[in-house]
C-alpha cells in the first residue's frame, strides 16, 4: 500500500499514545470506535456488504483476545491470539475498501486502519513470544 493512503504517525490517533490501555481495554475501545464509525456511513449496494464484513472482523479482534486471555492452555492462548491477529489483518482490508467506496471518510478510516495495524503488530509479537521465536 502506498504511504499516502493509510499509514499515519501515531500522534494522529490519541488511543495509541495512551500507554495505560491494556489489550482488553484497547480492543474493546477499537470495537466501539468501529461501531461509531459504521453508524456514520450511508448503506447502499456497495457499502452494505463491506460494512457487514468490517463489523464482524473488527469486533472479532476483541472477542478473540478476550478468549485468549482466558485460554485454558498455552496452545489455546496462541490459537486465539492467532485468530485475533487474522481478524486485525482482515479489518485493515475492509477499512481500505470502505475508504475507497466512501472517499469522504478516508481520514477517519486511516486512523482506524492504523489502530488495526498496531494491534496486528502487537499480536504478531505475542505469537512469536508464545512460540519462543524471535523476529
Amino acid at each position: 500500500m502506498p504511504n499516502d493512503q493509510f499509514p499515519m504517525p501515531n500522534d494522529q490517533f490519541p488511543m495509541t499514545n495512551n500507554k495505560k490501555y491494556n489489550l482488553r481495554e484497547r480492543t474493546t475501545e477499537f470495537s466501539k470506535q468501529i461501531i461509531d464509525f459504521i453508524k456514520t456511513l450511508k448503506q447502499d449496494v456497495i457499502t452494505k456488504p463491506i460494512i457487514n464484513q468490517l463489523i464482524r472482523s473488527a469486533t472479532g479482534i476483541g472477542a478473540n483476545y478476550y478468549e485468549a486471555d482466558e485460554g485454558s492452555s498455552k496452545k489455546d492462548f496462541t490459537n486465539k491470539i492467532s485468530i485475533a491477529n487474522k481478524e486485525a489483518k482482515e479489518t485493515m482490508y475492509w477499512i481500505e475498501m470502505i475508504a475507497h467506496s466512501v472517499p469522504d471518510v478516508k481520514k477517519q478510516a486511516r486512523m482506524l486502519w492504523q489502530e488495526a495495524h498496531e494491534l496486528n503488530l502487537i499480536f504478531s509479537a505475542i505469537i512469536r513470544s508464545a512460540k519462543g521465536q524471535k523476529k
